[in-house]
């Protein structure tokens, strides 16, 4: 295979555009071959080489041209004028369902389209017990799909795409219907796919995955390719243009206003009220257990030993919750269950974005606990984390671990538990200027201002 998989020369993709149908009638039946059209170009005069490899984001705003060229990348539709090379065989993820018959079942779907991306039947039935793990929609997998929800199309035609095996991979923001533990599923599919030598191409509004997951972007506006770099330096490029927009519709104006000064205010006063100790009962372990069994079961990894029963995300006064307000404090609860007599065992957790990038971690040795010493087989441990959630609004991850030995001298300590998606939450935020393009973490500041005098 030659190491440039797609290549792209003068590309052009036009559109006739009319402005009643009485003159699209017109231009049919002119034997002079009158027009009464004139051209929309969704694509003009785009040049640019993939290699076999990369991948590749695509940024934009709406109708700059990123879909239609992904389309006539994949063959549904025809440029009209340029030169299109491709070598390798294509998976793409333009459009929900796109391609399944919705009268099929999904394990019939599944066969129909391995056999437009000319998989044998023999070459399906080695993958399809894999497909309909990743899927995951249960029962539905042999009802007719035009009974799935827009969650179980993207489920299932991911997982179709993903395990064929192509050569290019294209996903047009199809993932973003899916739930948030499916959506960090797809996201360490892809990157998986990527370090096998698999070519992808991303679009999403979502700049932070295509930031996390693309070397190299595109920014496309009005047809044409103004910026090919590092995914960072377009990503920014992008943001910057999305906020002079802003800027200029408001006329410069900023509607923070004295509310905001004020909220900003009351937040600084607040502080740690000291440890809580919550009381828990025997019902507290089943609360949201069987969503946690679930998320847990993804490339979980066990020697055992030890394991979380649950993993619960509380308020202060006990409430489990899903949704967090920036700047408010909450309990990370862990449920530890011992399979054996341990002498010592220490825990932790990350707090992942969707593309499974750390943002926050923390772990027993960094506190005044240290460890769990002394646990005896059946014997379960409660263990509460307390901290201010102070990240910017979007979805999140918790990845928990619990290990031993914990000496800080081995840099590979024993897993007894590692589960990567052990819960998703979110974070809101009352305030505006939190939500804009920026870091993900706020980074506590002591600040003073002071007049300079020489």
């Amino acid at each position: 295979m030659s190491e440039i998989v797609i290549r792209a020369e003068n590309l052009s993709k036009a559109y006739k555009i009319y402005e009643n149908n009485l003159d699209r009638v017109k231009e049919a039946l002119n034997p002079f071959h009158k027009r009464y059209s004139k051209d929309f170009f969704a694509l003009r005069d785009i040049s640019f080489e993939i290699r076999r490899g990369e991948n590749v984001g695509l940024v934009g705003k709406n109708g700059a041209g990123k879909s239609t060229l992904l389309k006539i990348i994949t063959g549904v539709l025809t440029p009209t004028g340029g030169i299109l090379e491709v070598n390798g065989k294509i998976a793409s993820l333009l459009e929900l369902g796109a391609g399944f018959n919705p009268e099929m079942t999904g394990v019939e779907n599944i066969y129909m389209s391995g056999l437009l991306m000319n998989r044998t039947r023999e070459e399906m039935d080695s993958k399809i017990d894999d497909i309909i793990s990743f899927a995951d929609i249960g029962e539905f997998i042999n009802q007719p799909v035009k009974t799935y929800s827009s969650g179980m199309f993207a489920r299932l035609a991911f997982a179709v795409n993903a395990f064929v095996e192509p050569d290019i991979l294209i996903i047009d923001e199809a993932l973003s219907v899916g739930d948030a533990f499916f959506q960090s599923k797809c996201m360490d599919k892809m990157r998986a796919m990527i370090e096998s030598g698999v070519t992808v191409l991303f679009v999403s509004h979502d700049t932070f995955a295509v930031k996390n997951l693309c070397q190299r972007a595109f920014l496309i506006e009005s047809g044409k390719i103004v910026m090919d770099a590092a995914a960072k330096e377009v990503v920014e490029k992008y943001n910057e243009s999305i906020l002079k927009a802003r800027h200029e519709m408001t006329g410069g104006q900023t509607d923070a206003g004295q509310n905001v000064i004020n909220e900003m205010r009351a937040a600084s006063k607040k502080s740690a009220d000291g440890k809580i100790n919550l009381p828990v009962s025997k019902e507290s372990l089943k609360i949201n257990q069987e969503i946690f069994a679930k998320n847990a079961a993804y490339q979980r990894r066990q020697n055992g030993r030890a394991s979380f029963e649950n993993v619960q995300l509380l308020n202060l006064d006990g409430v489990p919750i899903f949704e967090v307000i920036f700047g408010q404090e909450v309990i990370l609860r862990m449920f530890i269950k011992f399979h054996e007599d341990i002498d010592c065992l220490a825990m932790g957790y990350h707090i992942r974005n969707l593309n499974g990038v750390d943002l926050v971690y923390n772990d027993s040795r960094f506190s005044e606990v240290k460890a769990i010493f002394d646990a005896k087989c059946d014997e379960i441990y409660i263990v509460d984390w307390r901290f201010k959630v102070e990240l910017r609004q979007e979805l999140y991850n918790f990845a928990c671990s619990i290990s031993t030995p914990v000496e800080e001298s081995l840099d590979a300590p024993d897993l007894c538990d590692f589960v990567p998606c052990a819960l998703q939450f979110r974070v809101i935020s009352p305030n505006k200027y939190l939500s804009l393009p920026g870091g993900y973490v706020h980074w506590h500041n002591d600040m003073e201002i002071k007049k300079f005098k020489d």
